[in-house]
């Protein structure tokens, strides 16, 4: 008895998932275009390790930095925050991990 071979087989093997359009959000999700950097768009807000309260809008709620494609920071910001978070973390405004789980 042999396997026929069938378009479902052929699209299986090539990773495709089948159906339209695929892309994240499934069918019906509107582009919503790209975020714009915080910190280019309101030059008077400045990545600073003094500022805890700014940083922790930019880490997860395990302590790790978000990265730049979920938070909409700029390379040339993302690096300086990632600067200001470490500095905070040496002397202890900002924790390394978060503990009690």
């Amino acid at each position: 008895m042999a396997h026929e071979r069938t378009e479902d087989d052929d699209r299986d093997r090539k990773g495709g998932r089948g159906g339209s359009g695929g892309g994240a959000g499934g069918a019906g999700a509107a582009f919503r275009g790209r975020k714009v950097c915080r910190f280019c768009a309101d030059t008077t807000i400045v990545p600073d390790y003094k500022n805890p309260a700014l940083l922790k809008n930019y880490l997860t709620d395990r302590g790790k930095l978000t990265p730049a494609r979920v938070s909409g920071t700029c390379a040339k910001h993302q690096r300086a925050m990632a600067t200001a978070v470490r500095r905070a973390r040496m002397i202890a405004l900002v924790p390394f991990t978060v503990t009690g789980r």
